[in-house]
């Protein structure tokens, strides 16, 4: 694909599909903008170049209505803010009206349409959608790995009308860091896994398998490969029906000498009130969970453990937490790995999107980490070797064949 310093803006509408699905508070304001400094660096080189801005995204899912709920206004304020100059804020993403407004602005001025999915054409990828995108349009960039992954109009339709296409600086750091640096990682290479199923990480799985030099499970995919191991674990959050699954994947490990650690204690608590955050009786337990009781964190043998692998690691890939770390009790063996991996200054740390980016921010251990994906499912599936819709459809054709 073409990079941005390979497209001459100036003086032209670049449509940049970028990612602002941030997160809100309960009082309606921004509670991380991470992916809205994450799109800075490729606003601001367009801006430079001269270019017309405009900006593009989805926000939550509004199931292609209008909803006040979802819309991006308080995102154009706070790109305002740090960008220190004014954004376009526009009431729809197509239509006359827009088109008047987006033929109307100034060479380096910066405009945000609203929520592309209060309209069903864009997750639906319907053609004259496309089209009334493409009317805003002359030249296409797409900064939004974390969509990457879907084939909505304005990550695969749109770019197929568009000759002038590339990749901006986001979505090519993404696709440097989770493809050449895991690719020919040096080594020692972890992997680090958790979050709550095995069966939305088996494809990662058995990718990394091929490439990794230890792998270390956490959170409560833990928990099912405990009950393919013969233990008991309560009322853990578990996949019953993946023992068979979670069975192959210690064996492949094995017969491919790699290894493969679980934990050997667990933090385990009879209550647990996710609204208020707060837990009841814990303890730490090796071997079978008492009946009625769930786990929430690994415990400190197994947080010593993971972190004699983190020390010596070269490469580094993390992704999804190793408990309940919203809630206080449950977040030690979260944490204790950020920080770690924060502190192996030596390696190259990549953290692959979602919870874990949270936990990273949460506990202040960004500044130790080398790169922080902004793409959760997208990030999944570009590690499992899937073709991701939004970059393949910034792929130049060979004109030769």
């Amino acid at each position: 694909m073409k990079t941005l310093r390979e497209i001459f803006p100036k003086g032209k509408r670049v449509f940049v599909r970028v990612d602002f699905n941030v997160p809100f508070d309960s009082e309606g304001n921004i509670s991380d903008s991470t992916r809205i400094e994450a799109a800075l660096p490729t606003i601001r080189h367009l801006q430079g170049e001269g270019a017309k801005v405009i900006l593009a995204s989805h926000l939550g899912r509004p199931k292609g209505e209008c909803n006040p709920q979802f819309s991006l206004r308080p995102v154009a304020a706070e790109l305002a803010r740090k960008l220190g100059q004014p954004v376009i804020f526009l009431e729809d993403c197509i239509g006359p009206e827009v088109e008047s407004a987006v033929r109307g602005i100034y060479d380096g001025s910066v405009v945000l349409l609203e929520n592309l999915r209060f309209h069903p054409g864009e997750e639906k990828n319907d053609s004259e959608f496309s089209r009334a995108l493409d009317r805003l349009t002359e030249i296409y960039v797409n900064d939004a790995f974390g969509a990457a992954h879907r084939a909505h109009a304005s990550t695969a339709g749109l770019p197929a009308l568009v000759e002038e296409k590339a990749g901006g600086f986001l979505l090519q750091k993404e696709l440097a860091y989770l493809g050449g640096k895991t690719e020919n990682p040096e080594r020692p290479f972890l992997v680090i896994l958790g979050g709550a199923k095995v069966s939305d990480k088996i494809g990662v799985i058995d990718a990394l398998l091929e490439k990794a030099d230890s792998i270390l499970i956490g959170g409560a995919m833990a928990y099912t490969f405990s009950l393919a191991q013969g233990c008991q674990v309560g009322s853990s959050l578990c996949e019953p029906d993946k023992v068979d699954l979670a069975k192959s994947i210690l064996a492949s490990a094995r017969e491919m000498g790699i290894k493969f650690l679980l934990p050997v204690d667990h933090l385990i608590s009879e209550k647990l009130d996710f609204k208020a955050s707060t837990t009841g009786e814990t303890q730490i337990i090796e071997g079978d969970f008492p009946e009625g009781w769930s786990g929430t964190d690994i415990g400190p043998k197994t947080i010593a453990l993971y972190l004699q692998e983190i020390g010596p690691a070269r490469t580094i890939l993390w992704n999804g937490p190793m408990g309940i770390f919203e809630i206080e009790p449950c977040r030690k063996g979260t944490f204790a790995v950020a920080e770690a991996i924060a502190r192996n200054t030596e390696a190259t740390s990549i953290i692959g999107g979602g919870d874990s980016v949270k936990a990273i921010n949460m506990g202040g251990f960004s500044e130790g980490i080398n790169f922080i994906s902004t793409g959760g499912g997208a990030s999944l599936e570009f590690l499992e070797g899937k073709s991701l819709p939004g970059v393949t459809a910034l792929e130049i054709m060979d004109q030769s064949v």
